[in-house]
């Protein structure tokens, strides 16, 4: 069984009961639409790499699932904090699948020349860190923390960025309109991406130091 502790990212805490397990049942409305949003992640890479096999281009298709992704991001939590079904699973899928839709978003951009290498590992390596501790949390018990603000803050903005840059890959004043937010987008989201890295891997480390005192 796993334990349980407090977070405090960033000066914002996340208290225990705010996460709590309201239900053990696996079909309910949230779960439902996070994972309709993880099957969508195949379907997207598809649409954005169909012009790299010589096929129609589709981005306006990825976009639209992109869109929807977001939506049900957005809906899944609302709707489970709201009819009392936050479950283990859920706190599972949710945060899967904004990773999975990122790291898609990094091939497919990154293999059409849309996003420079350098930026797409910058993000690989936070992801890499995170998946270390949350390796470490797991072998003493703990589990991981609901996704707090700060991190979901950071993956909203990328999911910003990820279609503007899409959009920018075009001529006329639209894509040199999304180039310029994308850019924006992307800055920031990368930025606060690493700083939520790096704040959780703090908290970890305090967590092993109060452990290892208490031992």
């Amino acid at each position: 069984m796993h334990r349980t502790a407090e977070w405090d990212t960033g000066g914002i805490r996340v208290e225990v009961q705010d996460t709590r397990i309201q239900t053990h049942r696996v079909f309910t409305v949230p779960n439902i639409l996070s994972m309709a949003r993880l099957l969508g992640v195949p379907l997207f890479l598809l649409l954005v790499l169909s012009p790299v096999f010589d096929g129609p281009n589709l981005d306006g298709w990825a976009l639209l699932v992109l869109a929807a992704s977001g939506i049900s991001d957005y809906l899944d939590g609302k709707l489970a904090r709201r009819w009392n079904q936050v479950s283990a699973l859920g706190r599972v899928l949710d945060p899967a699948a904004d990773r999975l839709y990122i790291l898609a978003t990094l091939v497919g951009l990154t293999w059409r020349d849309i996003l420079p290498l350098w930026l797409t590992a910058l993000l690989l390596a936070r992801e890499l860190v995170l998946l270390v501790a949350v390796i470490v949390l797991d072998r003493r018990g703990y589990a991981p923390p609901q996704v707090n603000f700060l991190g979901k803050a950071a993956t909203f903005n990328l999911m910003y960025a990820f279609p503007l840059l899409l959009l920018s890959d075009g001529s006329g004043w639209v894509s040199s309109l999304s180039a310029i937010f994308g850019w924006a987008f992307a800055g920031w989201g990368t930025a606060l991406y690493w700083w939520a890295g790096i704040l959780y891997v703090v908290q970890v480390r305090r967590l092993l130091k109060a452990d290892a005192a208490a031992d």
